[in-house]
Protein backbone atom coordinates (compact mmCIF):
# COMPACT_ATOMS: atom_id res chain seq x y z
CA UNK A 1 0.00 0.00 0.00
CA UNK A 2 1.09 3.35 -0.84
CA UNK A 3 1.74 6.27 1.80
CA UNK A 4 -0.96 7.70 -0.07
CA UNK A 5 -3.13 5.41 0.37
CA UNK A 6 -2.74 4.01 3.89
CA UNK A 7 -3.22 7.74 4.69
CA UNK A 8 -6.52 7.56 3.38
CA UNK A 9 -7.46 4.48 4.35
CA UNK A 10 -6.83 5.74 8.25
CA UNK A 11 -8.71 8.68 7.33
CA UNK A 12 -11.58 7.01 6.23
CA UNK A 13 -11.49 4.48 9.24
CA UNK A 14 -11.70 8.14 11.75
CA UNK A 15 -14.34 9.32 9.92
CA UNK A 16 -16.38 6.11 10.35
CA UNK A 17 -15.36 5.92 14.28
CA UNK A 18 -16.58 9.35 14.72
CA UNK A 19 -19.52 9.52 12.88
CA UNK A 20 -20.85 6.49 14.51
CA UNK A 21 -23.84 6.46 16.15
CA UNK A 22 -24.51 9.98 14.19
CA UNK A 23 -24.68 9.61 10.15
CA UNK A 24 -26.17 6.82 7.91
CA UNK A 25 -25.27 2.69 9.53
CA UNK A 26 -25.52 2.16 6.03
CA UNK A 27 -23.22 4.21 4.91
CA UNK A 28 -21.13 3.36 7.74
CA UNK A 29 -20.63 -0.10 7.53
CA UNK A 30 -20.05 0.53 3.60
CA UNK A 31 -17.17 2.48 4.43
CA UNK A 32 -16.09 0.31 7.52
CA UNK A 33 -16.25 -3.10 5.06
CA UNK A 34 -13.99 -0.92 2.47
CA UNK A 35 -11.57 0.18 4.98
CA UNK A 36 -11.19 -3.81 6.26
CA UNK A 37 -11.58 -4.99 2.33
CA UNK A 38 -8.25 -2.75 1.48
CA UNK A 39 -6.32 -3.95 4.30
CA UNK A 40 -7.07 -7.46 3.69
CA UNK A 41 -5.99 -6.78 -0.07
CA UNK A 42 -2.69 -5.23 0.48
CA UNK A 43 -1.92 -8.43 2.48
CA UNK A 44 -2.35 -11.09 -0.33
CA UNK A 45 0.68 -11.11 -2.75
CA UNK A 46 1.16 -7.74 -3.48
CA UNK A 47 2.76 -8.20 -6.90
CA UNK A 48 -0.60 -10.15 -8.52
CA UNK A 49 -2.90 -7.96 -10.84
CA UNK A 50 -7.03 -9.31 -10.48
CA UNK A 51 -8.66 -8.73 -13.88
CA UNK A 52 -11.85 -10.47 -14.40
CA UNK A 53 -13.61 -11.09 -17.56
CA UNK A 54 -17.77 -10.48 -16.65
CA UNK A 55 -20.74 -10.21 -19.41
CA UNK A 56 -23.78 -11.96 -19.53
CA UNK A 57 -25.15 -15.30 -21.23
CA UNK A 58 -24.10 -15.88 -24.13
CA UNK A 59 -22.07 -12.60 -25.30
CA UNK A 60 -19.00 -15.20 -25.62
CA UNK A 61 -16.86 -14.47 -22.68
CA UNK A 62 -16.04 -18.04 -22.19
CA UNK A 63 -14.56 -18.06 -25.20
CA UNK A 64 -12.32 -14.67 -24.86
CA UNK A 65 -11.48 -16.43 -21.85
CA UNK A 66 -9.59 -19.19 -23.68
CA UNK A 67 -8.43 -17.00 -26.24
CA UNK A 68 -6.50 -14.81 -23.80
CA UNK A 69 -4.64 -17.84 -21.77
CA UNK A 70 -4.57 -20.04 -25.03
CA UNK A 71 -6.33 -22.83 -23.06
CA UNK A 72 -9.66 -24.68 -23.19
CA UNK A 73 -10.29 -23.97 -19.47
CA UNK A 74 -13.73 -22.04 -20.01
CA UNK A 75 -16.82 -24.44 -20.87
CA UNK A 76 -18.20 -22.44 -23.49
CA UNK A 77 -21.81 -24.06 -24.46
CA UNK A 78 -25.13 -22.91 -25.05
CA UNK A 79 -26.43 -24.13 -21.85
CA UNK A 80 -27.74 -21.49 -19.36
CA UNK A 81 -25.76 -20.52 -17.26
CA UNK A 82 -22.33 -21.11 -19.30
CA UNK A 83 -20.10 -20.19 -16.38
CA UNK A 84 -21.61 -21.27 -12.83
CA UNK A 85 -18.54 -20.75 -10.42
CA UNK A 86 -15.40 -18.14 -11.16
CA UNK A 87 -12.46 -19.57 -12.04
CA UNK A 88 -9.05 -18.06 -12.24
CA UNK A 89 -5.82 -18.29 -13.66
CA UNK A 90 -2.45 -17.13 -12.85
CA UNK A 91 0.88 -16.22 -14.80
CA UNK A 92 4.02 -17.01 -12.92
CA UNK A 93 5.55 -20.02 -11.46
CA UNK A 94 3.39 -20.11 -8.30
CA UNK A 95 -0.26 -20.19 -7.66
CA UNK A 96 -0.85 -17.22 -5.15
CA UNK A 97 -3.32 -19.00 -2.59
CA UNK A 98 -3.94 -16.68 0.30
CA UNK A 99 -4.99 -14.38 -2.84
CA UNK A 100 -7.25 -16.35 -4.00
CA UNK A 101 -8.97 -18.03 -1.51
CA UNK A 102 -9.37 -14.11 -0.03
CA UNK A 103 -11.73 -13.53 -3.73
CA UNK A 104 -12.98 -17.02 -2.70
CA UNK A 105 -12.42 -18.36 -6.48
CA UNK A 106 -12.68 -22.17 -6.13
CA UNK A 107 -11.35 -23.13 -9.53
CA UNK A 108 -7.89 -22.28 -9.98
CA UNK A 109 -5.31 -22.48 -12.44
CA UNK A 110 -1.37 -21.80 -13.18
CA UNK A 111 0.11 -20.84 -16.33
CA UNK A 112 3.98 -21.28 -16.26
CA UNK A 113 5.57 -17.99 -17.21
CA UNK A 114 9.04 -17.19 -16.74
CA UNK A 115 9.62 -13.43 -14.38
CA UNK A 116 9.95 -11.31 -17.62
CA UNK A 117 6.75 -12.75 -19.20
CA UNK A 118 4.75 -9.45 -19.91
CA UNK A 119 1.75 -11.81 -18.61
CA UNK A 120 3.57 -12.67 -15.38
CA UNK A 121 1.65 -11.81 -11.79
CA UNK A 122 -1.48 -11.67 -13.68
CA UNK A 123 -4.88 -13.85 -12.18
CA UNK A 124 -7.31 -13.25 -14.48
CA UNK A 125 -11.15 -14.58 -13.91
CA UNK A 126 -13.78 -16.14 -15.60
CA UNK A 127 -16.64 -14.79 -13.48
CA UNK A 128 -20.16 -16.55 -13.62
CA UNK A 129 -22.63 -14.53 -15.90
CA UNK A 130 -24.16 -11.27 -14.31
CA UNK A 131 -27.56 -12.49 -15.97
CA UNK A 132 -27.96 -15.77 -14.46
CA UNK A 133 -31.26 -16.86 -13.15
CA UNK A 134 -28.80 -18.53 -10.16
CA UNK A 135 -29.21 -16.22 -7.24
CA UNK A 136 -25.93 -17.60 -5.95
CA UNK A 137 -23.99 -16.53 -9.34
CA UNK A 138 -25.22 -13.12 -9.20
CA UNK A 139 -23.91 -12.56 -5.74
CA UNK A 140 -20.89 -14.34 -6.38
CA UNK A 141 -20.50 -11.57 -9.19
CA UNK A 142 -21.42 -8.43 -7.21
CA UNK A 143 -19.02 -9.50 -4.68
CA UNK A 144 -15.82 -9.94 -6.92
CA UNK A 145 -16.62 -6.60 -9.02
CA UNK A 146 -16.18 -5.01 -5.13
CA UNK A 147 -12.85 -6.77 -4.86
CA UNK A 148 -10.97 -7.46 -8.28
CA UNK A 149 -8.13 -4.83 -9.50
CA UNK A 150 -9.39 -4.44 -12.76
CA UNK A 151 -12.70 -5.20 -14.75
CA UNK A 152 -13.39 -6.38 -18.30
CA UNK A 153 -16.67 -6.23 -19.56
CA UNK A 154 -17.76 -8.61 -22.60
CA UNK A 155 -21.16 -7.87 -24.08
CA UNK A 156 -22.72 -8.37 -27.28
CA UNK A 157 -24.12 -7.00 -30.82
CA UNK A 158 -27.21 -7.75 -29.43
CA UNK A 159 -27.65 -7.19 -25.62
CA UNK A 160 -24.70 -4.69 -25.35
CA UNK A 161 -27.57 -2.24 -24.39
CA UNK A 162 -28.69 -4.20 -21.27
CA UNK A 163 -30.36 -2.24 -18.85
CA UNK A 164 -29.55 -4.75 -16.42
CA UNK A 165 -26.07 -4.03 -17.31
CA UNK A 166 -25.79 -0.56 -17.46
CA UNK A 167 -28.01 0.46 -14.84
CA UNK A 168 -27.17 -2.54 -12.40
CA UNK A 169 -23.48 -2.16 -12.87
CA UNK A 170 -21.97 -0.08 -15.57
CA UNK A 171 -23.39 3.46 -13.96
CA UNK A 172 -22.90 2.54 -10.56
CA UNK A 173 -19.37 1.85 -11.37
CA UNK A 174 -18.36 5.54 -13.21
CA UNK A 175 -16.03 6.13 -10.67
CA UNK A 176 -13.86 3.29 -11.48
CA UNK A 177 -14.08 4.89 -15.18
CA UNK A 178 -10.54 4.49 -15.86
CA UNK A 179 -10.28 0.78 -14.02
CA UNK A 180 -12.51 -1.17 -16.50
CA UNK A 181 -12.95 -1.77 -20.11
CA UNK A 182 -15.61 -2.66 -22.79
CA UNK A 183 -15.42 -5.72 -24.83
CA UNK A 184 -17.83 -6.12 -28.32
CA UNK A 185 -17.84 -8.96 -28.85
CA UNK A 186 -19.00 -11.46 -31.56
CA UNK A 187 -17.54 -8.64 -34.30
CA UNK A 188 -17.54 -11.22 -36.89
CA UNK A 189 -21.67 -11.63 -36.56
CA UNK A 190 -21.85 -8.04 -37.70
CA UNK A 191 -20.77 -6.09 -41.62
CA UNK A 192 -18.27 -3.20 -41.06
CA UNK A 193 -21.02 -0.11 -41.19
CA UNK A 194 -23.39 -2.43 -38.14
CA UNK A 195 -20.15 -2.82 -36.61
CA UNK A 196 -19.68 1.01 -36.92
CA UNK A 197 -23.30 1.67 -36.04
CA UNK A 198 -22.75 -0.46 -32.68
CA UNK A 199 -19.69 0.84 -31.58
CA UNK A 200 -20.91 4.56 -32.04
CA UNK A 201 -24.10 3.87 -29.75
CA UNK A 202 -22.25 1.73 -27.15
CA UNK A 203 -19.62 4.89 -26.84
CA UNK A 204 -22.83 7.24 -26.44
CA UNK A 205 -24.15 5.05 -23.64
CA UNK A 206 -20.75 5.14 -21.75
CA UNK A 207 -20.32 8.56 -22.04
CA UNK A 208 -23.91 9.21 -21.04
CA UNK A 209 -23.36 7.21 -17.55
CA UNK A 210 -19.62 8.78 -17.05
CA UNK A 211 -17.54 6.38 -18.30
CA UNK A 212 -16.24 8.49 -20.85
CA UNK A 213 -12.57 7.37 -19.67
CA UNK A 214 -13.07 3.43 -20.38
CA UNK A 215 -12.09 2.31 -23.62
CA UNK A 216 -14.24 0.12 -26.12
CA UNK A 217 -12.17 -2.69 -27.88
CA UNK A 218 -13.71 -4.86 -30.63
CA UNK A 219 -13.31 -8.18 -30.47
CA UNK A 220 -14.68 -12.04 -31.77
CA UNK A 221 -13.71 -14.65 -29.16
CA UNK A 222 -13.84 -17.26 -32.21
CA UNK A 223 -11.57 -15.50 -35.15
CA UNK A 224 -9.20 -13.77 -32.33
CA UNK A 225 -9.92 -10.52 -33.45
CA UNK A 226 -8.74 -8.32 -30.90
CA UNK A 227 -6.89 -11.32 -28.82
CA UNK A 228 -3.74 -9.47 -29.04
CA UNK A 229 -4.66 -5.97 -28.53
CA UNK A 230 -6.86 -7.35 -25.25
CA UNK A 231 -3.40 -9.30 -23.97
CA UNK A 232 -1.13 -6.05 -24.94
CA UNK A 233 -3.76 -3.96 -22.71
CA UNK A 234 -3.71 -6.84 -19.92
CA UNK A 235 0.33 -6.52 -20.00
CA UNK A 236 0.44 -2.57 -19.58
CA UNK A 237 -1.78 -3.13 -16.64
CA UNK A 238 0.20 -5.34 -14.94
CA UNK A 239 3.48 -3.53 -15.83
CA UNK A 240 2.13 -0.59 -14.16
CA UNK A 241 1.24 -2.41 -10.55
CA UNK A 242 -0.86 0.46 -9.79
CA UNK A 243 -4.08 -1.09 -10.51
CA UNK A 244 -4.64 -2.67 -7.27
CA UNK A 245 -3.62 0.97 -5.68
CA UNK A 246 -5.82 2.62 -7.81
CA UNK A 247 -8.64 0.32 -7.03
CA UNK A 248 -8.49 0.97 -3.72
CA UNK A 249 -8.00 4.59 -3.44
CA UNK A 250 -10.86 5.17 -5.45
CA UNK A 251 -13.28 2.42 -3.45
CA UNK A 252 -11.96 5.13 -0.12
CA UNK A 253 -12.61 8.38 -2.09
CA UNK A 254 -16.16 6.67 -3.22
CA UNK A 255 -17.34 6.23 0.56
CA UNK A 256 -15.96 9.25 1.74
CA UNK A 257 -17.44 11.14 -0.56
CA UNK A 258 -20.91 9.32 -0.02
CA UNK A 259 -19.92 9.83 3.75
CA UNK A 260 -18.99 13.41 3.07
CA UNK A 261 -22.39 14.07 1.44
CA UNK A 262 -24.18 12.53 4.17
CA UNK A 263 -22.54 14.82 6.83
CA UNK A 264 -22.77 18.12 4.32
CA UNK A 265 -19.31 18.09 3.69
CA UNK A 266 -19.40 19.74 0.62
CA UNK A 267 -18.30 23.19 0.78
CA UNK A 268 -17.21 25.93 2.73
CA UNK A 269 -20.45 26.28 4.62
CA UNK A 270 -19.35 22.47 6.40
CA UNK A 271 -15.91 24.00 7.32
CA UNK A 272 -17.67 27.08 9.26
CA UNK A 273 -19.47 24.68 11.14
CA UNK A 274 -16.69 22.07 11.73
CA UNK A 275 -15.19 25.12 13.87
CA UNK A 276 -17.83 26.61 15.27
CA UNK A 277 -17.59 27.27 19.13
CA UNK A 278 -20.61 28.12 20.77
CA UNK A 279 -22.06 31.91 20.91
CA UNK A 280 -21.16 33.59 24.37
CA UNK A 281 -24.56 34.63 24.39
CA UNK A 282 -26.43 31.44 24.41
CA UNK A 283 -23.84 29.92 26.99
CA UNK A 284 -24.40 33.08 29.44
CA UNK A 285 -28.17 32.62 29.06
CA UNK A 286 -28.15 28.83 30.13
CA UNK A 287 -25.51 29.95 32.89
CA UNK A 288 -28.33 32.42 33.76
CA UNK A 289 -30.83 30.30 33.72
CA UNK A 290 -29.48 27.34 35.60
CA UNK A 291 -28.14 30.24 38.37
CA UNK A 292 -32.03 31.22 38.83
CA UNK A 293 -33.35 28.00 38.89
CA UNK A 294 -30.77 26.70 41.35
CA UNK A 295 -31.28 29.31 43.63
CA UNK A 296 -28.58 31.88 43.39
CA UNK A 297 -30.93 34.80 44.14
CA UNK A 298 -32.02 33.74 47.35
CA UNK A 299 -28.42 32.84 48.62
CA UNK A 300 -26.96 36.56 47.33
CA UNK A 301 -30.21 37.88 49.36
CA UNK A 302 -29.51 35.51 52.19
CA UNK A 303 -25.67 37.07 52.47
CA UNK A 304 -27.17 40.57 52.40
CA UNK A 305 -29.43 39.80 55.14
CA UNK A 306 -26.58 37.33 57.02
CA UNK A 307 -23.96 40.73 56.71
CA UNK A 308 -26.86 43.01 58.03
CA UNK A 309 -27.83 40.77 61.16
CA UNK A 310 -23.94 40.06 62.53
CA UNK A 311 -22.59 44.06 61.07
CA UNK A 312 -25.62 45.48 63.20
CA UNK A 313 -24.78 43.14 66.02
CA UNK A 314 -21.24 43.91 65.91
CA UNK A 315 -21.49 47.33 65.66
CA UNK A 316 -25.17 48.71 67.13
CA UNK A 317 -25.87 49.19 70.61
CA UNK A 318 -25.55 46.77 72.82
CA UNK A 319 -28.50 47.84 74.91
CA UNK A 320 -30.67 47.26 71.87
CA UNK A 321 -28.33 44.89 69.14
CA UNK A 322 -29.21 41.72 71.31
CA UNK A 323 -32.57 41.60 69.64
CA UNK A 324 -30.94 41.07 66.65
CA UNK A 325 -29.67 37.92 66.98
CA UNK A 326 -32.51 36.30 68.26
CA UNK A 327 -33.21 36.06 64.75
CA UNK A 328 -32.02 33.25 63.15
CA UNK A 329 -28.81 33.29 60.32
CA UNK A 330 -30.57 33.67 56.76
CA UNK A 331 -27.42 31.31 55.62
CA UNK A 332 -27.76 28.90 58.57
CA UNK A 333 -31.10 28.35 57.58
CA UNK A 334 -30.18 27.85 54.14
CA UNK A 335 -27.77 25.11 55.00
CA UNK A 336 -24.63 27.22 54.03
CA UNK A 337 -22.80 28.39 57.15
CA UNK A 338 -20.78 24.77 56.79
CA UNK A 339 -16.80 25.24 56.06
CA UNK A 340 -16.87 24.40 52.11
CA UNK A 341 -14.54 21.49 52.28
CA UNK A 342 -17.69 19.68 53.55
CA UNK A 343 -20.11 20.63 51.13
CA UNK A 344 -22.23 17.42 49.67
CA UNK A 345 -24.76 16.60 47.53
CA UNK A 346 -28.38 17.83 48.18
CA UNK A 347 -27.08 19.29 51.85
CA UNK A 348 -28.51 22.61 51.22
CA UNK A 349 -31.84 23.74 52.38
CA UNK A 350 -32.27 25.78 49.15
CA UNK A 351 -35.68 25.96 47.45
CA UNK A 352 -36.42 23.80 44.76
CA UNK A 353 -37.11 25.49 41.33
CA UNK A 354 -39.95 26.58 40.17
CA UNK A 355 -41.82 25.36 37.13
CA UNK A 356 -41.49 28.58 35.49
CA UNK A 357 -37.66 28.66 36.37
CA UNK A 358 -37.72 24.99 34.71
CA UNK A 359 -39.36 26.12 31.92
CA UNK A 360 -36.61 28.94 31.86
CA UNK A 361 -34.33 26.57 31.70
CA UNK A 362 -35.85 24.25 29.10
CA UNK A 363 -35.89 27.39 26.72
CA UNK A 364 -31.96 28.06 27.02
CA UNK A 365 -31.12 24.47 26.51
CA UNK A 366 -33.20 24.63 23.55
CA UNK A 367 -32.04 27.70 22.29
CA UNK A 368 -28.39 26.60 23.13
CA UNK A 369 -28.79 23.41 20.82
CA UNK A 370 -30.57 24.97 18.60
CA UNK A 371 -27.65 26.90 17.63
CA UNK A 372 -25.33 24.42 17.79
CA UNK A 373 -26.96 22.16 15.67
CA UNK A 374 -27.71 24.71 13.46
CA UNK A 375 -26.83 23.36 9.63
CA UNK A 376 -25.82 19.95 11.16
CA UNK A 377 -27.27 16.87 9.48
CA UNK A 378 -30.50 15.63 11.33
CA UNK A 379 -28.13 12.92 13.56
CA UNK A 380 -25.43 15.10 14.41
CA UNK A 381 -28.18 17.99 15.48
CA UNK A 382 -30.18 14.70 17.78
CA UNK A 383 -26.61 13.87 18.67
CA UNK A 384 -26.49 17.67 19.84
CA UNK A 385 -29.42 17.88 21.63
CA UNK A 386 -28.91 14.20 23.48
CA UNK A 387 -25.33 15.66 24.69
CA UNK A 388 -27.22 19.25 26.53
CA UNK A 389 -29.40 16.73 28.23
CA UNK A 390 -27.24 13.73 28.88
CA UNK A 391 -26.48 14.90 32.42
CA UNK A 392 -30.04 16.76 33.01
CA UNK A 393 -30.62 14.41 35.82
CA UNK A 394 -27.77 14.72 37.99
CA UNK A 395 -27.38 18.54 37.25
CA UNK A 396 -29.65 20.34 40.12
CA UNK A 397 -27.29 18.19 42.51
CA UNK A 398 -24.37 19.41 40.91
CA UNK A 399 -25.48 22.78 41.44
CA UNK A 400 -26.58 22.30 44.82
CA UNK A 401 -23.06 21.26 45.52
CA UNK A 402 -21.46 24.25 43.42
CA UNK A 403 -23.00 26.61 45.46
CA UNK A 404 -22.83 24.69 48.97
CA UNK A 405 -19.16 24.27 48.14
CA UNK A 406 -18.46 28.26 47.00
CA UNK A 407 -17.25 30.24 49.58
CA UNK A 408 -19.53 33.14 50.35
CA UNK A 409 -16.45 34.67 52.53
CA UNK A 410 -19.47 35.59 55.49
CA UNK A 411 -17.55 33.69 58.20
CA UNK A 412 -15.72 36.41 59.10
CA UNK A 413 -16.07 40.14 59.56
CA UNK A 414 -14.57 43.40 58.76
CA UNK A 415 -12.08 44.84 60.41
CA UNK A 416 -13.60 47.51 61.93
CA UNK A 417 -16.35 46.08 63.47
CA UNK A 418 -13.81 45.21 65.73
CA UNK A 419 -13.37 48.97 66.24
CA UNK A 420 -17.27 49.80 66.56
CA UNK A 421 -17.39 46.65 69.11
CA UNK A 422 -14.69 48.69 71.36
CA UNK A 423 -16.09 52.11 71.29
CA UNK A 424 -19.47 50.78 71.99
CA UNK A 425 -18.50 48.92 75.26
CA UNK A 426 -16.30 52.16 76.09
CA UNK A 427 -19.79 53.86 75.28
CA UNK A 428 -21.94 51.56 77.84
CA UNK A 429 -18.99 52.01 80.28
CA UNK A 430 -20.03 55.63 80.41
CA UNK A 431 -23.41 54.96 80.54
CA UNK A 432 -23.14 52.40 83.33
CA UNK A 433 -20.83 54.93 85.06
CA UNK A 434 -23.05 57.83 84.61
CA UNK A 435 -26.03 56.15 85.65
CA UNK A 436 -24.98 54.51 88.93
CA UNK A 437 -22.95 57.93 89.98
CA UNK A 438 -26.31 59.29 89.22
CA UNK A 439 -28.01 56.45 91.53
CA UNK A 440 -26.14 57.19 94.50
CA UNK A 441 -26.21 60.92 94.58
CA UNK A 442 -29.61 60.65 94.41
CA UNK A 443 -30.25 57.54 97.00
CA UNK A 444 -26.87 58.35 99.29
CA UNK A 445 -28.40 60.97 100.88
CA UNK A 446 -31.55 58.76 102.19
CA UNK A 447 -29.50 55.71 103.64
CA UNK A 448 -26.54 58.24 105.14
CA UNK A 449 -24.13 57.24 102.63
CA UNK A 450 -20.90 59.84 102.65
CA UNK A 451 -21.73 61.88 99.64
CA UNK A 452 -19.43 62.01 96.45
CA UNK A 453 -17.68 65.20 95.39
CA UNK A 454 -19.67 67.24 92.95
CA UNK A 455 -18.17 67.49 89.70
CA UNK A 456 -19.35 69.93 86.92
CA UNK A 457 -18.76 70.18 83.35
CA UNK A 458 -19.79 73.27 82.13
CA UNK A 459 -22.32 73.60 84.60
CA UNK A 460 -23.67 70.28 84.26
CA UNK A 461 -22.70 66.98 86.25
CA UNK A 462 -20.28 64.99 85.02
CA UNK A 463 -22.69 61.86 85.69
CA UNK A 464 -25.64 63.43 83.43
CA UNK A 465 -22.51 63.62 80.69
CA UNK A 466 -21.78 59.99 81.05
CA UNK A 467 -25.13 59.06 81.02
CA UNK A 468 -26.76 61.21 78.41
CA UNK A 469 -24.00 61.61 76.19
CA UNK A 470 -23.13 57.91 76.34
CA UNK A 471 -26.40 57.07 75.24
CA UNK A 472 -26.86 59.62 72.76
CA UNK A 473 -22.98 58.20 70.89
CA UNK A 474 -23.69 54.79 71.33
CA UNK A 475 -27.10 55.57 69.48
CA UNK A 476 -25.38 58.02 66.76
CA UNK A 477 -22.65 55.18 66.45
CA UNK A 478 -25.18 52.42 65.38
CA UNK A 479 -26.75 54.85 62.83
CA UNK A 480 -23.43 55.02 61.27
CA UNK A 481 -22.39 51.52 61.77
CA UNK A 482 -25.41 50.29 60.49
CA UNK A 483 -24.96 52.58 57.39
CA UNK A 484 -21.55 51.05 56.90
CA UNK A 485 -22.99 47.57 57.38
CA UNK A 486 -25.24 48.17 54.74
CA UNK A 487 -22.69 49.11 51.87
CA UNK A 488 -20.55 46.61 53.44
CA UNK A 489 -23.54 44.09 53.13
CA UNK A 490 -24.34 45.59 49.47
CA UNK A 491 -20.84 44.53 48.24
CA UNK A 492 -20.23 41.33 50.17
CA UNK A 493 -23.63 40.05 48.40
CA UNK A 494 -21.82 41.33 44.92
CA UNK A 495 -18.52 39.09 45.99
CA UNK A 496 -20.85 36.29 46.72
CA UNK A 497 -22.87 36.82 43.42
CA UNK A 498 -19.86 36.80 41.72
CA UNK A 499 -18.38 33.68 43.32
CA UNK A 500 -21.51 31.68 42.72
CA UNK A 501 -22.16 32.67 39.01
CA UNK A 502 -18.52 31.31 38.56
CA UNK A 503 -19.53 28.07 40.26
CA UNK A 504 -22.64 27.55 38.19
CA UNK A 505 -21.27 28.42 34.86
CA UNK A 506 -18.55 25.72 35.84
CA UNK A 507 -21.12 23.13 36.09
CA UNK A 508 -23.11 24.42 33.07
CA UNK A 509 -19.82 23.75 30.88
CA UNK A 510 -18.73 20.63 32.55
CA UNK A 511 -22.23 19.23 32.41
CA UNK A 512 -23.50 20.66 28.80
CA UNK A 513 -21.49 22.96 27.18
CA UNK A 514 -18.18 20.70 27.47
CA UNK A 515 -20.51 17.36 26.26
CA UNK A 516 -22.11 19.81 23.21
CA UNK A 517 -18.83 21.18 22.20
CA UNK A 518 -17.44 17.49 21.94
CA UNK A 519 -20.33 16.55 19.06
CA UNK A 520 -19.05 19.86 17.50
CA UNK A 521 -15.39 19.11 17.62
CA UNK A 522 -16.37 15.38 16.94
CA UNK A 523 -18.24 16.67 13.67
CA UNK A 524 -15.49 18.65 12.88
CA UNK A 525 -12.66 15.43 13.15
CA UNK A 526 -15.67 13.72 10.54
CA UNK A 527 -15.46 16.25 8.08
CA UNK A 528 -11.76 16.60 8.56
CA UNK A 529 -10.82 12.81 7.63
CA UNK A 530 -13.45 12.24 4.82
CA UNK A 531 -12.18 15.55 3.43
CA UNK A 532 -8.28 13.71 3.76
CA UNK A 533 -9.78 10.53 2.45
CA UNK A 534 -10.90 11.83 -0.50
CA UNK A 535 -7.38 13.19 -0.92
CA UNK A 536 -8.69 17.25 -0.73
Amino acid sequence: MTAGLAERTAALRRAVVAAAGRSDPQLLAEAGEIVRRAGERVAFDGEYTVVALAGATGSGKSTLFNGITGTELAQATVRRPTTSKAMGVAWGSRLPHELLEWLDVPRRHLIAAPADDPLASLVLLDLPDHDSTEVSHRLAVDRLVERVDALVWVVDPQKYADAALHEGYLKPLAPYAELMMVLLNQADRLAPEDLDRCVRDLRRLLDSEGLRRTPIMVTSGLRGTGIPELRAMLARTVAGKQASVRRLQTDVEVAAGRLADDLGAGGGKSVALAKARLDKRVRSELTEALADAAGVPTVVEGVFKSWLRRGRAATGWPFLSWIGRLRRDPLKRLRLELPAASAEIGRTALPKATPVQKARVETALRRLTDAAGSGLPKGWADAVAAAAHANQAQLPARLDTAIAATDLRTRRGSWWWGLFLILQWLLVAAVVTGGLWSLYNWLGPQYLLPALPEVLWNGTPASAWLLGGGILAGLLLALLGRLFVRVGAGSRARTAEKSLRAAIASVTSEQVIEPVQAELDRYATAVAAVTEARGR
